[in-house]
């Protein structure tokens, strides 16, 4: 694999209120997905697959949770001396110090890390994103492109489109217009917040993007239709893969129980492309002599006595006797006894649930049922 010059910076600073209690005690990078991993794992994963060095997280809401799964960045060999896994929160200078602003002011306010590597190249990242990407093959794009700048971008359906910002293109995949989540799009081809910028062209755009008082210090909002608008070279990479923007509950809720089926749309199993995690060492899980388990996936140390169909049990849970746990996910060290039935919902961390029947109602979209300690003044029994 070529080695590219390139510095990641992975946007991991979100508080994520559209996933409710998920996000109650903790970033949105930091929400479990799959049993065993975290949203920030794809993305982490997919630099170590794609070779990339340097990883600058930048962290802001809630980071502790976030902060003490990084670690040292071993798990995605990202623990290197000269490189490797950077947390980078807000911080305050001779100047003063500010929250960052949006997701350009996050960047421009370490353009100091990123100087001390002298890259060619910095890759922008979210955190919050369920994919698999090699990213050497965009960079090897964007420099035979010789652009300033290179989106991904994949297409989606006309109604989906109003939910992202979108690309216009000439027969050469130069980015010739762009729309924010407009109401009439002119294109499908949806922006996936994955940009491979020049590093001097970026970071002169992001001082520029500064001392504008009134910029909103947005990559979407503002850098891409500035560099669109002073005719730089702004170049589509088309994504074909699986991608999802878990942003909501319904979302979320989907693209786990994606997992299940028979043919599921990203493969947590390839070895060729494996998504590494850092989980705590635990006991194997154990399934009990009446218990009765049926196209789910559950992850060490869970205790199983009742019933789980179609479901996603995370590490250290425990469904007891006579529980029914059907088309839901349950996540960390969550204990479910006496009988309680839960269907069609979305368990939080840390819960524990002595009697209910949780039911979420699947007919529309917004129809999943979350439960999080913060709502469970009926069922929760501490």
């Amino acid at each position: 694999m070529k080695k590219h010059n390139t510095v990641a910076m992975l946007l991991a600073g979100g508080q994520g209120s559209r996933l409710g209690g998920l996000t109650h005690s903790t970033a949105k990078p930091a929400v479990p997905f799959g049993g065993k991993y975290r949203l920030i794992d794809f993305p982490l994963s997919n630099c170590r697959y794609s070779d990339i060095e340097v990883v600058g997280v930048l962290t802001q809401y809630k980071p502790l949770v976030l902060n003490a799964y990084l670690s040292t960045g071993a798990p995605w060999a990202l623990d290197t001396i000269e490189g490797g896994v950077k947390v980078l929160p807000p911080y305050m200078s001779m100047d003063g110090g500010n929250w960052y602003k949006g997701t350009a002011d996050a960047i421009y306010q370490n353009i100091e890390f990123i100087d001390q590597y002298n890259p060619q190249n910095v890759i922008v990242l979210s955190g919050d994103h369920i994919y698999k990407m090699d990213y050497s093959k965009m960079i090897d794009y964007h420099e035979e492109q010789d652009a300033d700048v290179t989106i991904a971008v994949m297409d989606v359906s006309l109604e989906e489109a109003s939910r992202f910002g979108i690309m216009a293109t000439n027969k050469k995949d130069r980015i010739v217009e762009f729309q924010e989540k407009p109401k009439v799009p002119k294109s499908t081809l949806a922006s996936m917040g994955i940009y491979v910028f020049k590093w001097d062209v970026l970071r002169e755009q992001l001082i520029r993007d500064h001392d504008d008082e009134n910029s909103r210090k947005d990559f979407g909002g503002n850098i891409i239709p500035h560099m669109l608008e002073d005719k730089f070279s702004l170049m589509a990479y088309r994504f074909e893969g699986y991608w999802r923007d878990v942003g909501t509950v319904d979302s979320y809720y989907e693209a786990s129980l994606e997992l299940l089926s028979d043919n599921p749309p990203i493969d947590l199993n390839d070895n060729s492309f494996p998504i590494y995690s850092n989980n705590d060492n635990v006991m194997p899980h154990l399934i009990g002599e009446n218990a009765k388990v049926t196209n789910s996936l559950i992850c060490d140390g869970c205790m199983v006595l009742g019933t789980v169909k179609n479901s996603i049990l995370s590490n250290n849970v425990y469904v007891g006797k006579g529980v029914i746990v059907e088309n839901s996910i349950v996540l960390h060290n969550s204990k479910i006894e006496n009988s309680v039935k839960i269907r069609n919902a979305v368990v939080g961390e840390h819960m524990i649930i002595t009697n209910g029947d949780i039911k979420g109602n699947l007919k529309s979209s917004s129809d999943v049922k979350l439960y999080y300690k913060n709502n469970m003044n009926k069922v929760l029994s501490m």
